[in-house]
């Protein structure tokens, strides 16, 4: 049995809640810019994914039109920076809707490092920093899609194992539904099947519950 949702029934806020709980986890692009006015900006945003290899384009949406894209519309530069674990309070605080003459780096106490290829600050505390020069933007809806072209990769040393980061140094947030996040919790590791490999009668190892 199932229980039916139609956008067409619900308010829109109402159908967006239940889309935010259902297409989890969802990482979190922690997108610093700056103003043209000089005010570097530091915000979360969950819809967030890649969208090219060759070459390499990440995205990321702004559910409205905020501070991240004007800025970045402005100057054609952002960074996404890695969201770990243990600053889930410092994430959420840089959530709020300060007004934009506040920057976020300071509101929430976190350090600005230098980019290497852009004139954007990375968040120093961030394992991860994916500088960015912006390729596109694409309006949908109420949404704007950010496509931002990664000019330059910084990765924590310790998060390496070899030049593979690693997902227990990473520690990634994830959003979930409502005002719930996830951690990445145990992981599994399974190799794609090949098709030469396929067996002759596939038998799976795990069954759902049910």
């Amino acid at each position: 049995m199932r229980t039916d949702f139609s956008p067409d029934e619900l308010p829109s806020g109402d159908f967006y809640r239940l889309l935010t709980a259902v297409i989890v986890p969802r990482p979190i692009a922690w997108v610093s810019s700056t103003s043209a006015d000089g005010v570097d900006n530091l915000a979360p945003h969950s819809f967030f994914t890649v969208a090219s290899v060759t070459p390499p384009i990440i995205q990321f949406t702004s559910v409205g039109k905020k501070d991240s894209l004007r800025n970045i519309v402005a100057t054609g530069e952002f960074i996404v920076n890695l969201a770990p674990a243990h600053l889930i309070a410092e994430v959420n605080a840089t959530g709020t809707n300060f007004p934009p003459e506040v920057s976020e780096f300071d509101a929430a106490g976190l350090t600005r490092e230098a980019g290497r290829t852009v004139q954007v600050p990375r968040v120093a505390e961030s394992p991860v920093a994916l500088e960015c020069k912006l390729h596109s933007t694409l309006e949908m809806g109420d949404c704007v899609l950010v496509f931002g072209e990664v000019t330059h990769a910084a990765v924590a040393s310790e998060a390496l194992q070899g030049s593979h980061p690693t997902i227990n140094k990473l520690d990634p947030l994830s959003r979930l539904g409502l005002d719930e996040w996830g951690a990445t919790g145990p992981v599994s590791e399974l190799k794609r099947i090949r098709t030469a490999n396929w067996p002759g009668e596939f038998r799976p190892t795990h069954r759902s519950k049910g």
